[in-house]
């Protein structure tokens, strides 16, 4: 009997130790090999590059159901850019029925506003795509360089316009977007939000989506100036009409035509606060079984690799002794120094990297909840529209 409980805690121990080593593994790779995502080095404010000698014609698209809250406020930032090129702004809106047009066309600046409202949608398109392709189509008339795809809850600095223009023009890029900071003013705000975009830039390292030798592809759908040539020449929206994740899908099929580049910002600002738990956990299940590609295998291999990874070193950290808790402790606070770069750019109290390893636990759960929506035919939820599609996803 004595020999059983010795060899079963022996086994226990081991097997803690395993975990620890396979989650510290992991994050030396992590860290090591994968970009160098977690020092968001990839920033507007980095790098700005010349005024161009002339400056092209660009038209604002703005997609809008239902956002009279906050639509005044970011199509008002637009018509104040401080651009010096040609520019005007086409709001679509989707059959709002809040008074979001009437919101908009209260907004005062120098850049001529347009609102225009949006045919019902047709079967095979996603409802923001099926918007925003309404106005590129409106636009093509004004013959526009870029068309600058922004959202009508977001609030752009003077100068973002100018800024993008420049760094496109510099770099002959195809599509350049800015992900915009997102609110974090509560708790389970600052606890989750920036692990969010820390797991995108995870996911898609920055520096390898700006490396025009690299496949990696992704783009912030907040604020993407797009040139308009390469979008005709992909095919345009109707490309990728059915997809969820439309700004990667958008990156995906534009980085074939020419370099990409995207960047944090501290200049745009998301208008949408997250009011607690179920409104982030919604935000993330709306697209997470999407970016799996609607596959079972690649979401049990995704759930057990973020508690092996995030979940795991805290609670042998914590529960554990010997080896295996100071290897898993080590682990964990490797992931607190890892976090420093994206919660200083929030300005975000450092110590909040310690809620990490909950924060990925929280986004496995959103995952499988992202699943189980999609099952049940209720996935892609947005604005009151079940839009995922797999069958068009691919």
């Amino acid at each position: 009997m004595t020999f059983g409980v010795t060899l079963g805690m022996t086994l226990a121990a081991n097997w803690t130790l395993i975990l620890a080593a396979m989650s510290a593994g992991a994050w030396v790779a992590l860290l090591a090999f994968r970009g160098g995502f977690w020092l968001c080095r990839e920033r507007d404010d980095v790098g700005e590059p010349k005024a161009p000698a002339s400056w092209p014609t660009v038209v604002a698209v703005v997609p809008a159901r239902n956002e009279a809250d906050v639509v005044a406020l970011a199509v008002g930032s637009l018509r104040r850019q401080d651009y010096l090129g040609a520019f005007r702004i086409i709001l679509v809106d989707d059959g709002s029925t809040d008074g979001t047009a009437d919101r908009a066309l209260e907004t005062a600046g120098k850049h001529p506003l347009e609102v225009i409202a949006g045919a019902p949608l047709e079967r095979g398109w996603t409802g923001k795509l099926w918007a925003q392709n309404q106005g590129v189509a409106r636009a093509a008339a004004l013959e526009p360089a870029y068309l600058w795809l922004t959202d009508a809850d977001i609030f752009h600095d003077p100068a973002t316009l100018r800024r993008l223009v420049g760094r496109a023009e510099a770099g002959g890029l195809v599509l350049t977007s800015l992900m915009a900071r997102l609110t974090v003013r509560s708790g389970w705000e600052r606890m989750l939000i920036p692990p969010f975009v820390f797991f995108f830039d995870m996911l898609f390292p920055f520096a390898w989506v700006n490396n025009p030798r690299r496949k990696t592809a992704a783009a912030a759908g907040g604020c993407m100036l797009v040139n308009t040539s390469a979008l005709q020449a992909a095919g345009g929206l109707a490309a990728i009409r059915g997809r969820i994740i439309d700004d990667c899908a958008l990156a995906e099929i534009l980085k074939r035509r020419g370099p990409i580049w995207l960047g944090l910002t501290r200049r745009i600002q998301s208008l949408r606060p997250y009011q607690g738990l179920n409104e982030i956990g919604a935000m993330v299940a709306r697209s997470a079984y999407a970016q799996l590609g609607y596959s079972p295998v690649v979401l049990a291999g995704v759930v057990l690799a973020m508690g092996l990874v995030f979940a795991a070193p805290a609670l042998i950290a914590i529960f554990d002794h010997g080896p295996a808790k100071w290897l898993a402790l080590a682990t964990w606070i490797a992931m607190i120094f890892a976090m420093r770069p994206i919660l200083r750019l929030y300005r975000i109290w450092v110590m909040w990297g310690v809620a990490l390893p909950l924060a990925g636990a929280l986004y496995g759960v959103f995952t499988l909840v992202s699943a189980v929506q999609s099952w049940r035919g209720r996935g892609g939820v947005w604005k009151g529209r079940a839009q995922d599609a797999p069958s068009l996803a691919t």
